[in-house]
């Protein structure tokens, strides 16, 4: 079977992969429908993971088609159609009664090495072997197609996860700093729990015309964008500000246009040691400052449901389908900021 592999920075290539086998009873092996390349796979194209290892099969958003399954495998036979959660976890421990899946004893990420817990190989490859099948994967509606389900595996998920957890309630103003694939589910998620407006903050300027499109105000993150957020909501500031970058200064941005007694949600993947945390400003405005990683296996049945209503279209991201063949040009794509999205066929 062919893979995309990781080798060095900006060095993936596609390859000749031996094929995945069951190696519990709680596994399956799937067929690979559609993957898709994620922001989070920049962070190692990029070179920005320290001892990513060489040889890593990429990828975490990913749906496919049941070829084998374990003996303890319940829920899924050979021929189902299936989304795969980007987290790994058991659904038997502690944390995962509790929901908290991404703190699993056993969580780990798909194609992410040893980043996160132990490695397995990742859906950008035409096999992937599934550790905990049941909880794992999810069954694909048969009134939806893979493309509309693809992106509950990780991103949609993640952007709901942030607008939920800011705690939106009808008529609110919400900022969502940062207009990548996340931050414009997280923009889309606001005007589904109640928001009034959105306004949407990034500096590249064919992200805010798509935010713009998909009912946002934008703006970009220049000395004047706290003047501006002054004069939208009289004053006051956003009522909940969505933060999905994962820099410093993205956040510092979050907590200078929250209003008093408001709250920053944050998405974005942060890794900073240096960041001079303004506790003064957070203190004195009695700021909440929530930090959350997107859960599929929590959240997955609750959009699953939206999208058979209609009531949110994931597909409007995409902006780029490829066959497998040609990922390397994804990457470059998406790394460049010439795609927003790139779907793996």
């Amino acid at each position: 079977m062919k893979g995309i592999v990781w080798y060095a920075p900006y060095d993936v290539r596609v390859e000749e992969l031996p094929l995945p086998q069951l190696q519990g009873a709680r596994d399956a092996v799937i067929r690979v429908t559609r993957a898709a390349i994620c922001g989070t796979d920049l962070h190692p194209y990029r070179g920005e993971i320290p001892g990513f290892q060489v040889g890593v099969v990429l990828g975490h958003e990913f749906t496919g088609i049941v070829e084998e399954v374990g003996k303890e495998v319940k829920n899924f036979r050979v021929g189902d159609r299936v989304l795969a959660s980007d987290l790994i976890a058991c659904g038997e421990c502690w944390f995962c009664q509790k929901n908290w899946h991404y703190q699993c004893q056993h969580v780990s990420l798909f194609g992410y090495g040893t980043v996160v817990g132990h490695y397995f190989p990742g859906g950008q490859a035409e096999y992937v072997r599934i550790p905990y099948a049941d909880v794992v994967l999810s069954p694909i509606p048969d009134s939806l197609n893979e493309e509309q389900i693809l992106f509950v595996g990780d991103i949609l998920t993640t952007g709901y996860t942030c607008a939920y957890e800011a705690g939106i309630t009808p008529g609110d103003t919400v900022a969502v700093v940062g207009c990548g694939p996340v931050g414009l589910f997280a923009l889309m998620s606001a005007y589904h729990l109640g928001a009034k407006r959105v306004i949407a903050i990034d500096p590249d300027p064919q992200r805010r015309a798509v935010a713009q499109d998909l009912g946002g105000y934008a703006l970009a993150p220049n000395d004047e964008v706290v003047q501006h957020i002054q004069e939208i909501t009289h004053g006051r500031g956003a009522d909940a500000v969505l933060e999905a970058v994962g820099t410093d200064s993205a956040l510092t941005t979050a907590l200078t246009i929250a209003r008093p007694k408001g709250t920053i949600s944050v998405v974005g993947a942060h890794h900073s040691q240096a960041m001079p945390f303004p506790s003064g400003l957070a203190f004195g405005r009695e700021l909440t400052i929530r930090f959350s990683v997107g859960d599929p296996i929590r959240w997955r049945d609750q959009l699953l449901s939206l999208l058979e209503k209609g009531q949110l279209d994931p597909t409007r991201i995409i902006s780029h389908r490829l066959p497998l063949s040609q990922a390397i040009e994804g990457y470059q794509l998406f790394d460049q900021h010439h795609a927003l999205k790139v779907v793996l066929t």
